[in-house]
C-alpha cells in the first residue's frame, strides 16, 4: 500500500529534518511510528500529504509511493484523490461550522452523489454526531471532536488513513473509544499509518512499529517484538526495570539512545 524509501526532507533550504527514512504500510495493515517530540513524525506525514510547501519544506531525496503512484511532489488535493486521508494532530476541526459542514469539508474531493451516503454512514457510526449535526463543532467534547476529525478524514473514502496523535489530550474512556474506532476502520479494509505518543496503544493496534529519532528510523519490527525490547519498555512504555527511578533524559538512557543514533 504505502512505501517510503530513503526519504529526506529539508526545511527553509537548510534544515535537514528527515534523514533517509524508509517504512512500509501493507494493504489492510496498521503500522505505527513512535518517537520523541521533534523526531520528525509530523514532517513525515506532511511529506505524504503534500503539505510540506506550506511550511517551506521539500523532499530532497527518496520517494513515497501509494501502490504505483508517487506521492511526493504532488498537490495535496491530488493526493486525497489517490486515496490518502489524514486526521491531523490537535483535531483541527472548524469550530464555528456545524458538525455536518465539517464532514462535508472532508468530502470536497468526493463525487457529489456519494456525499449523502457517507454522511449517513458517519452518523450511524457516531450517533452523537448525528444528534448534533446542526450544532457548531466547537461545542463538542474533546473525544467527540476527535471522532469528528477522523470521520471527516473518512469522508474522502481513503485507502490509506494517516492519524497524527489521535489520543492526545483525551480522557481514558475517550482513548478507548478512539482505539475501537481505529480497529473498526481497519477491519473495513483501510490501511493506517498511526503516529502516537501513547506507545502502548500504538503497539496494541499496529502489526509493525517504527521508532523515529532525530529524523532517522533507529528501530523497527513486529509490534509484539518491540513490546519486549528493554529500550522500548523504558523509553516509551514505562515498564522497564529503570522506569521507576529514571527519566528519558537521565544519563544512562541518554547514552543508550546515542547508540541508536550512531
Amino acid at each position: 500500500m504505502l512505501e517510503v524509501r530513503n526519504l529526506e526532507v529539508v526545511y527553509h533550504g537548510v534544515v535537514l529534518v528527515l534523514k533517509g527514512i524508509s517504512l512500509t504500510v501493507p494493504e489492510g495493515g496498521i503500522a505505527c511510528v513512535l518517537g520523541p517530540n521533534g523526531a520528525g513524525k509530523t514532517t513525515l506525514l506532511r511529506a505524504l500529504t503534500g503539505l510540506l510547501s506550506i511550511h517551506d519544506g521539500r523532499v530532497t531525496k527518496g520517494a513515497a509511493t501509494l501502490g504505483a503512484a508517487r506521492l511526493d511532489g504532488r498537490r495535496a488535493d491530488a493526493i486525497v484523490r489517490l486515496g490518502v486521508g489524514q486526521a491531523m494532530e490537535g483535531r483541527r476541526i472548524l469550530g464555528e461550522l456545524t458538525v455536518e459542514d465539517n464532514l462535508r469539508a472532508g468530502a470536497i474531493a468526493a463525487p457529489s452523489a456519494a456525499v449523502a451516503e457517507r454522511l449517513e454512514r458517519a452518523f450511524a457510526r457516531f450517533p452523537v454526531l448525528g444528534k448534533r449535526r446542526r450544532q457548531p463543532a466547537g461545542y463538542l467534547s474533546g473525544g467527540e471532536q476527535q471522532m469528528l476529525a477522523i470521520s471527516r478524514a473518512l469522508m474522502s473514502a481513503p485507502r490509506l488513513l494517516l492519524l497524527d496523535e489521535p489520543s492526545l489530550g483525551l480522557a481514558p474512556r475517550a482513548v478507548a473509544d478512539v482505539a475501537n474506532l481505529i480497529h473498526d476502520i481497519n477491519a473495513d479494509g483501510v490501511a493506517i499509518l498511526l503516529i502516537e505518543q501513547n506507545a502502548a496503544l500504538a503497539l496494541d493496534l499496529a502489526q509493525h512499529g517504527y521508532v523515529l529519532d532525530n529524523g532517522k528510523v533507529v528501530l523497527d519490527g513486529p509490534s509484539q517484538i518491540l513490546k519486549q525490547d528493554p529500550d522500548i519498555q523504558e523509553f516509551y512504555l514505562g515498564t522497564g526495570r529503570a522506569a521507576a527511578r529514571k527519566s528519558y533524559r537521565d544519563v544512562k538512557l541518554y547514552r543508550r539512545r546515542k547508540r541508536w543514533l550512531s
